[in-house]
C-alpha cells in the first residue's frame, strides 16, 4: 500500500504536523465515513455536492445518473476534489480562541474518469451498498438492466490525497491554566437507533441479519 506523495496542492500548510500521507490512514477514514462532499466547477461557478462514496484499492468510487450534471461534468475531465470529515469531540478550552474539534479527514485531488468495464461496475456498485451495511448485498434484489443503464460510475485515483487529523486535549495559552474553568473533550460518535421498518413492510418480516447486527453493534 503505496503512500501518497504530498503535492504542492495537497501539502498541508496550516499546521502541517497534523497532515498525513499513508495510505493506512487515508484508507480508514474513506472507508469509515459515509458522507463526502465534491468540488468542482461549471463555467467559473463552484459547486459542492454531498454524495455517498466507496472505496476499493487505489480508487475512491462515485456514482449518480447519468442525467446528473456532476457525473456529465466530472467525466468531461473538469478537475475535482472530494473531502470528507468524521468528528470526535469537542474541544473545549478555557479561552475562546482555543476551542476546537477533534477530527480525522481527507482530501482527494485529481480526475474523475467513468468506469466502463461492467465487473469494475459491479464490483463498485457492491461496494456503496456494502458500505452502507455490510452483508446487505446477498440480501437484496441486485440492479437490473435498465437501472445499471441509467447509472454512472465515477472514479479518482488514491495518488493526491491527504489526511489532516487533530486529537487530545485543550491547548491553552500557560497564564490561562489557572482559570476556574472547565476544560477537556466531549466525545462525539455515530450512533444508530432501532430499525423502523416501511409502512408497507409485510407483516412478520424482521430485519435481516445483516441490518439488525450493525443496528445492535453501533446501538444507543
Amino acid at each position: 500500500m503505496p503512500a501518497a506523495q504530498p503535492t504542492a496542492r495537497s501539502r498541508v500548510r496550516r499546521i502541517p504536523k497534523r497532515g498525513r500521507h499513508d495510505r493506512e490512514t487515508i484508507d480508514a477514514i474513506l472507508d469509515e465515513s459515509l458522507v463526502s462532499h465534491v468540488g468542482f466547477a461549471v463555467d467559473g461557478q463552484p459547486f459542492v455536492i454531498p454524495m455517498l462514496h466507496a472505496r476499493l484499492g487505489d480508487r475512491v468510487y462515485l456514482h449518480g445518473s447519468t442525467a446528473s450534471r456532476l457525473v456529465r461534468t466530472l467525466a468531461a475531465g473538469v478537475p475535482a476534489c472530494l473531502t470528507t470529515t468524521l468528528v470526535d469531540g469537542l474541544v473545549l478550552a478555557r479561552s475562546a480562541m482555543h476551542h476546537s474539534m477533534n477530527y480525522r479527514s481527507v482530501v482527494v485531488l485529481g480526475d474523475a474518469v467513468l468506469v466502463e468495464g461492467p465487473d469494475e461496475r459491479a464490483a463498485a456498485l457492491e461496494a456503496f451498498t456494502e458500505k452502507l451495511i455490510p452483508g446487505r448485498w446477498a440480501e437484496i434484489r441486485t440492479p437490473s438492466a435498465q437501472e445499471l443503464k441509467a447509472t454512472r460510475v465515477l472514479a479518482m485515483e488514491l495518488h493526491e490525497a491527504t489526511a489532516k487529523v487533530r486529537s487530545g486535549g485543550p491547548v491553552d495559552d500557560e497564564e490561562d491554566y489557572a482559570l476556574d474553568t472547565w476544560a477537556g473533550v466531549v466525545p462525539l460518535a455515530l450512533r444508530a437507533g432501532p430499525p423502523v421498518p416501511d409502512e408497507r413492510l409485510a407483516d412478520g418480516i424482521a430485519p435481516s441479519p445483516a441490518v439488525a447486527g450493525w443496528a445492535a453493534e453501533r446501538g444507543l
